[in-house]
C-alpha cells in the first residue's frame, strides 16, 4: 500500500501551503488527485489525496523486484529523473530474458506495474522501465532511422513502410518527424503488426 495524505483547502495554492509545513515537500515532489471541490455562495472547499513521488517510486521499484525474482533473477535497480519521467533501469544475471524478443518482455512487465500502480493512486504516473538501457539505445536507433528515411522519401518522392513496431516506437517516430515542411507519417496495420509509414506530404 501506498500511504496518502489528506488535504482541503479552498484552493491548489493553500493546499500546497499545508503540504509544505506539515511534510515539508514542494509541488515537484507530490501527486496530487482532486477527489472533491465543494462551491457555497460564500465559501469554496478543494479536497485532495496526496502521495509522495518517493513512496510511488519504492512501489514501483518492490514490484519491479518481486518480479523478475519470481523469474528466477537477481536484479538490480538505478533511478533517475529525467524531466517528467522517472527511469526504472534494471540489471539482471540474464537481461537477454528480461527484455525479451522485441523489448516485448520489459514491456510487459512496465504495463502489468503501471496497472498496479493505477489502482493504488487512481491516476497516471509517467515512469519507464528499462533494462541496461535498451530503451534509450532503441529509442536512439528508431530516431536515426526516421530520420535517414524521412531524407530519402523527401528526396525520392516514395512512401516507405517501416517495420511493425509497439505504440511507443511508433509515437517516437511520430513525434520526431513531426515538423517536418517535406513528409509527414501514418500508422497503418492491426496490432501487434502495426506500423509507421512514411510519405511525401500532401501525398
Amino acid at each position: 500500500m501506498i500511504e496518502k495524505h489528506n488535504y482541503n483547502g479552498k484552493n491548489k495554492e493553500e493546499v500546497l501551503e499545508k503540504i509544505k509545513e506539515e511534510l515539508g515537500k514542494e509541488e515537484q515532489d507530490l501527486v496530487l488527485v482532486q477527489v472533491e471541490q465543494k462551491k457555497t455562495l460564500i465559501r469554496k472547499k478543494e479536497e485532495y489525496i496526496v502521495y509522495l513521488k518517493q513512496d510511488i517510486n519504492d512501489f514501483i521499484k518492490t514490484k519491479i523486484s518481486e518480479i523478475i525474482e519470481n523469474m528466477g533473477l537477481t536484479p538490480q535497480l538505478e533511478t533517475k529523473v529525467r524531466e517528467d519521467n522517472t527511469i526504472f533501469t534494471v540489471r539482471s544475471d540474464n537481461n537477454a530474458i528480461l527484455i525479451g524478443k522485441n523489448g516485448r518482455t520489459i514491456n510487459a512487465i512496465q504495463t502489468l506495474i503501471r496497472s498496479m500502480l493505477y489502482k493504488e493512486i487512481n491516476t497516471s504516473y509517467n515512469f519507464t522501465v528499462d533494462v541496461s538501457d535498451y530503451k534509450q539505445k532503441n529509442q536512439a536507433r528508431i530516431e536515426r532511422l526516421a530520420k535517414y528515411t524521412a531524407r530519402d522519401v523527401a528526396r525520392s518522392k516514395v512512401a516507405v513502410s517501416l517495420e511493425p513496431m509497439n505504440s511507443y516506437e511508433r509515437r517516437i517516430i511520430h513525434s520526431i518527424l513531426s515538423d517536418s515542411k517535406d513528409i509527414e507519417t501514418i500508422s497503418e496495420g492491426e496490432e501487434p503488426n502495426r506500423y509507421v509509414v512514411i510519405k511525401p506530404k500532401g501525398e
